[in-house]
């Protein structure tokens, strides 16, 4: 389509209805915002009467001045809304209330009654259409995980999946809390001695930032004023049995 191309009348008139709302609720003046577009202020009065329908040149200018879209995107294809089948086949509205940035807690392995807290970001990947996991603010940022999230119907859990090179990382969480709080196990490799990995699991929760009004990263000891409070949290990883230890 040229960019001179006159819009179907439909189309303009969505967008004729959508103008005048912008116009009227930012109380800008059909002759302002023909100056700042750079149209003429005829163009713009026919094409708002429905006298002649807008071109694509026109509204691109506008949306511009107005930093805002007129055109209505068509709906994505159901498809882009559906995780793969591997990962549980579930959609993006199902799951939105999973995305955010949250909190993660859980013990620090080399030093005892030390918890780690770090930043988990969860959010839907739109090109591979099923939900990502990146982690940040981490103390030890070499080994900083990411990967993909799988939530299948069978189990009612949520996994967190590293996987490099046939190297797998897992954390399972139970079922999410009223207050979107979620508690589970962490399965990874513990660096040793030299190069020595040892594998490692234990109890993580991961909570909303927002319901977090003291958020410090990193490691927290005993003597720390956070440290009660986030170990509280901590335990009820094992305390409201979303995970067992087994001898």
């Amino acid at each position: 389509m040229s960019d001179h191309t006159e819009l179907r009348s439909t189309e303009s008139e969505g967008i004729a209805e959508r103008l005048r709302e912008e116009l009227a609720r930012r109380r800008i003046s059909r002759q302002a915002l023909a100056d700042m577009a750079r149209i003429s202020l005829s163009t713009l009065e026919k094409a708002l009467s429905g006298s002649r329908p807008f071109t694509l040149a026109t509204v691109v200018r506008i949306e511009d001045v107005l930093g805002t879209a007129l055109r209505q995107k068509p709906p994505p294809p159901v498809d882009a809304l559906l995780a793969p089948g591997d990962m549980g086949s579930y959609s993006r509205p199902a799951v939105r209330w999973i995305e955010g940035s949250y909190l993660t807690l859980r013990p620090a392995f080399s030093q005892p009654r030390t918890i780690y807290a770090y930043r988990t970001e969860i959010f839907w990947d739109e090109v591979s259409s099923h939900l990502r996991f990146a982690e940040s603010d981490r103390a030890d940022s070499a080994f900083t995980q990411a990967g993909f999230v799988s939530m299948p119907n069978l189990s009612g859990h949520t996994y967190l999946v590293t996987s490099e090179e046939g190297q797998y990382r897992l954390i399972m969480l139970g079922r999410g809390t009223r207050e979107r709080r979620m508690f589970g196990l962490l399965s990874t490799l513990q660096v040793g001695s030299g190069s020595q990995l040892i594998p490692v699991a234990c109890p993580i929760a991961m909570v909303p930032m927002e319901q977090v009004p003291d958020v410090r990263f990193g490691l927290l000891g005993a003597d720390d004023d956070l440290h009660a409070g986030y170990r509280e949290i901590l335990d009820r990883a094992t305390v409201s049995d979303f995970c067992r230890w087994h001898e």
